[in-house]
Protein backbone atom coordinates (compact mmCIF):
# COMPACT_ATOMS: atom_id res chain seq x y z
CA UNK A 1 0.00 0.00 0.00
CA UNK A 2 1.26 3.68 -0.91
CA UNK A 3 0.60 5.96 1.72
CA UNK A 4 2.10 9.75 1.47
CA UNK A 5 3.87 10.87 4.43
CA UNK A 6 2.75 14.81 5.58
CA UNK A 7 6.57 15.70 6.52
CA UNK A 8 9.21 18.05 6.70
CA UNK A 9 11.53 16.39 8.73
CA UNK A 10 13.76 13.81 8.04
CA UNK A 11 14.14 12.26 11.08
CA UNK A 12 10.29 11.69 11.19
CA UNK A 13 9.77 10.56 7.90
CA UNK A 14 12.98 8.04 8.44
CA UNK A 15 11.41 7.12 11.69
CA UNK A 16 7.90 6.03 8.74
CA UNK A 17 10.22 4.31 6.63
CA UNK A 18 12.10 2.29 9.10
CA UNK A 19 8.76 0.99 10.76
CA UNK A 20 7.05 0.81 7.76
CA UNK A 21 8.49 -0.32 4.95
CA UNK A 22 9.39 -3.98 6.18
CA UNK A 23 5.47 -3.73 6.53
CA UNK A 24 5.18 -3.68 3.04
CA UNK A 25 4.15 0.44 2.88
CA UNK A 26 5.91 2.15 0.08
CA UNK A 27 6.06 6.08 1.36
CA UNK A 28 6.13 9.16 -0.78
CA UNK A 29 7.06 12.30 1.53
CA UNK A 30 5.82 16.18 -0.15
CA UNK A 31 8.62 17.04 -1.98
CA UNK A 32 7.06 17.10 -5.38
CA UNK A 33 3.73 18.86 -4.12
CA UNK A 34 5.28 22.12 -4.91
CA UNK A 35 4.29 25.09 -2.63
CA UNK A 36 2.81 22.79 -0.26
CA UNK A 37 3.04 24.11 3.20
CA UNK A 38 2.16 22.57 6.09
CA UNK A 39 0.27 24.33 8.86
CA UNK A 40 0.21 23.42 12.59
CA UNK A 41 -2.72 26.03 13.73
CA UNK A 42 -4.25 23.74 15.84
CA UNK A 43 -4.81 23.70 20.04
CA UNK A 44 -3.70 19.97 20.27
CA UNK A 45 -1.31 17.45 18.88
CA UNK A 46 -4.66 15.51 17.41
CA UNK A 47 -5.53 19.09 15.73
CA UNK A 48 -2.33 19.19 13.89
CA UNK A 49 -2.40 15.84 13.07
CA UNK A 50 -5.18 16.01 10.86
CA UNK A 51 -4.71 19.21 9.39
CA UNK A 52 -1.43 17.90 7.76
CA UNK A 53 -2.88 15.04 6.55
CA UNK A 54 -5.91 16.19 5.21
CA UNK A 55 -4.45 18.93 3.29
CA UNK A 56 -1.67 16.43 1.34
CA UNK A 57 -4.82 13.79 1.10
CA UNK A 58 -6.47 16.98 -0.64
CA UNK A 59 -3.32 18.39 -2.21
CA UNK A 60 -2.37 14.52 -3.65
CA UNK A 61 -5.40 12.21 -3.72
CA UNK A 62 -3.37 9.84 -1.88
CA UNK A 63 -3.39 8.50 1.51
CA UNK A 64 -1.15 10.08 3.68
CA UNK A 65 -0.30 10.14 7.24
CA UNK A 66 0.63 12.51 9.29
CA UNK A 67 1.76 13.29 12.61
CA UNK A 68 2.04 16.03 15.43
CA UNK A 69 4.68 14.34 18.20
CA UNK A 70 6.15 16.45 21.37
CA UNK A 71 6.98 16.59 24.36
CA UNK A 72 4.81 17.29 28.09
CA UNK A 73 6.80 18.46 31.29
CA UNK A 74 4.78 17.72 34.27
CA UNK A 75 6.64 20.45 36.01
CA UNK A 76 5.71 23.17 33.16
CA UNK A 77 2.02 22.51 33.48
CA UNK A 78 2.50 20.17 30.08
CA UNK A 79 4.62 22.69 27.74
CA UNK A 80 6.38 22.71 25.68
CA UNK A 81 3.29 20.94 23.93
CA UNK A 82 2.47 21.22 20.72
CA UNK A 83 4.86 23.96 20.85
CA UNK A 84 8.16 21.45 21.11
CA UNK A 85 9.61 21.60 17.50
CA UNK A 86 9.05 25.66 17.88
CA UNK A 87 10.08 26.24 21.36
CA UNK A 88 13.35 28.14 21.51
CA UNK A 89 12.30 30.14 18.83
CA UNK A 90 15.35 29.02 16.54
CA UNK A 91 14.86 27.42 13.22
CA UNK A 92 17.14 25.60 10.87
CA UNK A 93 20.47 23.34 11.80
CA UNK A 94 20.30 23.92 15.26
CA UNK A 95 16.79 23.87 16.42
CA UNK A 96 17.34 20.90 18.09
CA UNK A 97 19.82 21.93 20.36
CA UNK A 98 18.58 25.43 20.87
CA UNK A 99 14.83 23.64 22.23
CA UNK A 100 17.07 21.04 24.47
CA UNK A 101 19.08 23.94 26.30
CA UNK A 102 16.02 25.71 26.64
CA UNK A 103 14.49 23.05 28.24
CA UNK A 104 17.53 22.02 30.22
CA UNK A 105 17.37 25.84 31.29
CA UNK A 106 13.61 26.13 32.78
CA UNK A 107 14.34 22.99 34.60
CA UNK A 108 17.57 23.31 36.36
CA UNK A 109 15.83 23.81 39.94
CA UNK A 110 13.52 21.57 39.21
CA UNK A 111 14.27 18.45 41.38
CA UNK A 112 15.04 14.75 39.46
CA UNK A 113 11.60 13.36 41.02
CA UNK A 114 9.87 15.85 39.38
CA UNK A 115 11.01 16.31 36.18
CA UNK A 116 8.73 13.84 34.62
CA UNK A 117 7.46 13.75 31.20
CA UNK A 118 5.94 12.03 28.09
CA UNK A 119 6.66 12.19 24.38
CA UNK A 120 3.08 11.95 22.98
CA UNK A 121 2.45 11.06 18.98
CA UNK A 122 -0.80 11.69 17.47
CA UNK A 123 -1.20 10.18 14.01
CA UNK A 124 -3.53 11.01 10.97
CA UNK A 125 -4.68 8.87 8.12
CA UNK A 126 -6.83 10.86 5.63
CA UNK A 127 -8.05 8.96 2.60
CA UNK A 128 -10.12 10.19 -0.46
CA UNK A 129 -13.93 10.74 0.76
CA UNK A 130 -12.99 9.06 4.36
CA UNK A 131 -13.18 10.33 7.75
CA UNK A 132 -9.99 11.31 8.91
CA UNK A 133 -8.43 8.33 11.87
CA UNK A 134 -6.48 8.92 14.68
CA UNK A 135 -4.18 6.99 16.99
CA UNK A 136 -2.52 8.13 19.69
CA UNK A 137 1.45 6.63 21.51
CA UNK A 138 2.90 7.52 24.17
CA UNK A 139 5.85 6.81 26.59
CA UNK A 140 6.36 7.85 29.83
CA UNK A 141 9.97 9.15 31.57
CA UNK A 142 11.73 12.22 32.99
CA UNK A 143 13.90 14.65 31.72
CA UNK A 144 17.61 14.09 32.24
CA UNK A 145 20.52 16.80 33.41
CA UNK A 146 22.81 16.68 30.89
CA UNK A 147 21.88 15.03 27.06
CA UNK A 148 23.25 11.35 26.84
CA UNK A 149 23.27 9.55 23.14
CA UNK A 150 23.71 10.24 19.67
CA UNK A 151 20.87 8.20 18.10
CA UNK A 152 17.54 10.41 17.58
CA UNK A 153 16.64 13.72 16.88
CA UNK A 154 14.76 16.40 18.93
CA UNK A 155 14.74 15.73 22.54
CA UNK A 156 15.76 12.51 22.14
CA UNK A 157 19.28 12.82 24.00
CA UNK A 158 17.56 14.21 27.17
CA UNK A 159 14.63 12.32 27.72
CA UNK A 160 15.24 9.18 30.14
CA UNK A 161 12.57 6.34 29.38
CA UNK A 162 11.34 5.07 32.91
CA UNK A 163 11.53 1.64 31.82
CA UNK A 164 14.78 1.40 30.78
CA UNK A 165 16.75 4.15 32.54
CA UNK A 166 18.72 5.12 29.34
CA UNK A 167 17.93 8.11 27.32
CA UNK A 168 15.97 7.78 23.65
CA UNK A 169 19.30 8.88 22.16
CA UNK A 170 21.20 5.71 23.25
CA UNK A 171 18.97 3.22 21.56
CA UNK A 172 19.74 1.63 18.41
CA UNK A 173 16.63 2.51 16.00
CA UNK A 174 15.42 -0.61 16.10
CA UNK A 175 14.77 -0.77 20.24
CA UNK A 176 13.57 2.83 19.54
CA UNK A 177 11.42 2.45 17.30
CA UNK A 178 9.36 -0.77 19.14
CA UNK A 179 8.94 1.48 22.12
CA UNK A 180 8.92 5.03 21.25
CA UNK A 181 5.40 6.92 21.22
CA UNK A 182 5.62 7.50 17.18
CA UNK A 183 5.91 3.36 16.89
CA UNK A 184 3.24 2.72 19.13
CA UNK A 185 0.94 4.81 17.05
CA UNK A 186 1.92 3.39 14.03
CA UNK A 187 1.34 0.02 15.20
CA UNK A 188 -2.42 1.04 15.79
CA UNK A 189 -2.27 2.36 12.45
CA UNK A 190 -0.84 -0.90 10.72
CA UNK A 191 -3.57 -3.22 12.77
CA UNK A 192 -6.10 -0.62 10.90
CA UNK A 193 -5.31 -0.76 7.89
CA UNK A 194 -4.66 -4.06 8.18
CA UNK A 195 -8.46 -5.66 9.12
Amino acid sequence: MRLRVATTNPGKLREFREILAPRGFELAGIDDLAGLRLEESGATFEENAVIKARAVCERSGEATVADDSGLEVDALHGAPGVHSARYAGVTGPEQDAANRRKLLAALASVPDGRRTARFVCALAYCAPRQPPQIFRGTVAGRIGRTEHGSNGFGYDAIFVLAEHGRTVAQLDSDSKNLISHRGRALAQLVAFLSR
